[in-house]
């Protein structure tokens, strides 16, 4: 009995704790001539441990519906009826007594108001299975940009643009440049600005892959760089074509910009006009390299003997000369005036000849030559212009030229 008693005293404690802990508001406004509880057996009358399991279920769950509060005779240790075998009562409202469900179903937790998250190990059905969609996981390291396209929508949208991915990563840290950009925070204000420039929205794909450089450059600098050539009586639509084949052209510098001007003023003896003429039909002399241009202009004045003049009015008429390839200036050259005889003032007054194939030159001349025709002196009749020499169409020359038909053509040059 001793035993009984003392493990009926402590659950009677941890059922107090219980309604203390739930209930703290009702415990202060309970009545204190509530009548005690009824309807619970005492541990040593349940007949099995199951039974007193239920019975302590009952009992926590029965006691927390209402509102409780000791009565006072338990207070100095005795009890308030003489029937009840409980060590210590405990009191209840029975305003509103609530019917208690068995305890012996299985779905003893249906009441509760938070359902049990689903486990990781919780198997599911295949039709479950189905559904289920994987994002891919982005590469670590890839050598294309290919590999990101599904997980950047930068890149997207600069694909959708027209942008060649498989040439901007050919391009020094330009691939890194673009996947640490945000389109909406970093590229739109680029493209707008861009737009406002003058180049065409079917040309910001062809632009921004020679050139995407420029989504990392600062905005103002750039709105900077376009006021500069303004000031420089650049017009706006001459600014928009000099961008758009230039496409390097905004990353330079305002100081570097002016003295690409200056130095093409000085160094070709051309007013500022002219100056301003020469860049806008061959932009790319203000962004490539200087060294080429210099060293054509010495190729031109010493090895094949023009006279500064004649090199102004060479450079201003076909200002590609100044980026072509010396080993092909010197073989045209070689072989226009030291073959054909062309004097250098006749060269002058038509240097586009010089961008012209050397194998194009030689068997028209050599087909003249093989019908004598080949007459490249104005004074004399029958004089054929270097123009007409090289600009015409094959059929053209055969006919208005050389006096000769197509096919006749044909068969001369496979005898070359």
């Amino acid at each position: 009995m001793a035993l009984w008693a003392r493990q009926a005293s402590r659950w009677c404690h941890l059922l107090k704790a219980a309604c203390a802990a739930e209930f703290p508001g009702r415990l202060r406004g309970c009545s204190s001539t509530a009548q005690a509880c009824h309807g619970f057996a005492p541990q040593a009358l349940l007949s099995s441990p199951n039974d007193v399991l239920l019975w302590r279920l009952q009992a926590y769950r029965h006691v927390s519906v209402g509102s409780y509060s000791p009565p006072d005779s338990a207070k100095d240790g005795s009890f308030s009826s003489p029937k009840s075998n409980l060590p210590l009562p405990v009191k209840q409202e029975q305003a509103k007594p609530e019917t208690l469900p068995d305890l012996n179903e299985k779905t003893l937790y249906e009441d509760w108001d938070d359902v049990p998250p689903s486990s990781a190990l919780e198997e599911i059905s295949e039709e479950e299975a189905v559904q289920i969609i994987a994002e891919p996981l982005l590469p670590l390291h890839s050598s294309t940009l290919r590999d990101y396209v599904d997980h950047s929508e930068t890149l997207a949208k600069l694909v959708h643009l027209g942008v060649d991915l498989s040439q901007v990563e050919k391009r020094q840290k330009a691939g890194q440049l673009l996947l640490t950009l945000d389109f909406e925070k970093d590229i739109r204000k680029i493209l707008l600005f861009l737009k406002d420039v003058g180049v065409e929205d079917n040309q910001l794909g062809p632009f921004l892959t020679k050139n995407p450089y420029i989504l990392g450059e600062d905005l103002e600098a750039l709105e900077t760089r376009v006021a500069y050539l303004k000031s420089k009586k650049f017009g706006k639509a001459e600014i928009a074509q000099m961008v758009s084949r230039a496409p390097y052209l905004l990353l330079f510098s305002v100081e570097r910009l002016d003295n690409r001007l200056g130095f093409f003023k000085n160094e070709l003896g051309l007013s500022v006009k002219k100056t301003k003429d020469l860049v806008i039909r061959l932009p790319r002399l203000l962004t490539g390299k200087l060294e080429p241009v210099k060293e054509n202009l010495q190729v031109c004045q010493i090895e094949l003997g023009f006279q500064r003049n004649e090199i102004q009015q060479i450079v201003f008429k076909t200002p590609k000369i100044l980026t072509a390839s010396k080993k092909r200036l010197r073989q045209t050259f070689d072989y226009l005036h030291n073959i054909m005889g062309i004097p250098h003032h006749m060269l002058t007054r038509f240097p586009q000849v010089f961008n012209s194939k050397l194998l194009r030159i030689k068997e028209r001349h050599m087909f003249l030559t093989f019908l004598g025709r080949a007459q490249y002196d104005p004074a004399q009749p029958s004089y054929i212009s270097l123009d007409q020499l090289v600009s015409l169409p094959d059929e053209v020359f055969c006919i208005e030229i050389a006096k000769a038909s197509i096919q006749d053509f044909e068969k001369f040059l496979k005898t070359l």
